[in-house]
């Protein structure tokens, strides 16, 4: 049996109906689907279907990737987004922190990004869900020692982060993966037709290889989740995750 949960992103198949995203889950032997709010759910409306499509299937619905960031804060904007995320049965939300790299926040946006970011937490709470900012580039959460001193300062239970890899720099990877495992709540692996993120190309097999011992080594309990694959075709998708399985 595999040792991880495997997910799917919604936003693999951007051109496919919510209907269709569910069906690939379901050929794979995908467990998890995380939903998009850029085309498949944006509305509560769309949360209930794509809800009982998944129960249909006994697929579960792991979390909202909501595109909201932190550095445009909307309260009605959020509540609603918290509401979409609790119809669907999601245990969080997966958002933006801020709209540059750590090293060119100010202080002053670092303060805004910081007490928006509290808000949203605490918001979140009251619908029981988890706030997880996307690891990435030009954002708060481009960088492992950047991300620590906001958690610290922010100081709220319900938030945690994605791990998602910088691409090619394996000693950042498996440094990151150690100082943030304990709030890790998901990971996304990507192949794309670029080149920094093909991680599933042939000779860079070890590469991947071994940033997913080092999750099995810790006994990561969160989702691994394939978020683009090549081509963004249905066939390359089934191969990612046959590989996956064999972790």
């Amino acid at each position: 049996m595999n040792y991880f949960k495997l997910g799917l992103c919604s936003v693999t198949f951007r051109k496919k109906s919510a209907e269709e995203v569910v069906r690939i889950a379901e050929k794979a032997g995908i467990d998890y689907i995380e939903w998009g709010s850029d085309v498949h759910v944006k509305s509560i409306e769309d949360a209930l279907r794509v809800k009982a499509l998944c129960d249909t299937v006994k697929i579960s619905i792991s979390s909202y990737g909501s595109y909201v960031n932190c550095a445009a804060y909307d309260e009605e904007k959020w509540i609603n987004t918290c509401k979409i995320a609790k119809e669907m049965g999601a245990s969080s939300v997966r958002v933006w922190l801020g709209k540059k790299d750590s090293e060119k926040t100010s202080e002053s946006e670092y303060k805004v990004l910081l007490e928006n970011t509290g808000r949203m937490c605490d918001i979140a709470d009251r619908y029981g869900l988890l706030v997880c900012p996307e690891c990435h580039g030009n954002t708060l959460n481009n960088n492992t020692d950047a991300f620590l001193r906001f958690k610290n300062e922010l100081r709220r239970k319900n938030f945690r982060t994605y791990f998602q890899s910088r691409y090619f720099r394996m000693k950042y990877d498996l440094d990151r993966i150690d100082r943030t495992f304990d709030c890790t709540e998901n990971v996304h692996i990507s192949y794309r037709d670029l080149k920094r993120e093909q991680l599933f190309r042939k000779k860079d097999k070890n590469y991947l290889d071994t940033l997913l011992k080092k999750f099995r080594e810790k006994k990561f309990d969160g989702i691994i989740m394939v978020e683009f694959v090549s081509g963004n075709s249905e066939k390359a998708f089934y191969k990612d995750v046959e590989k996956l399985k064999g972790y």
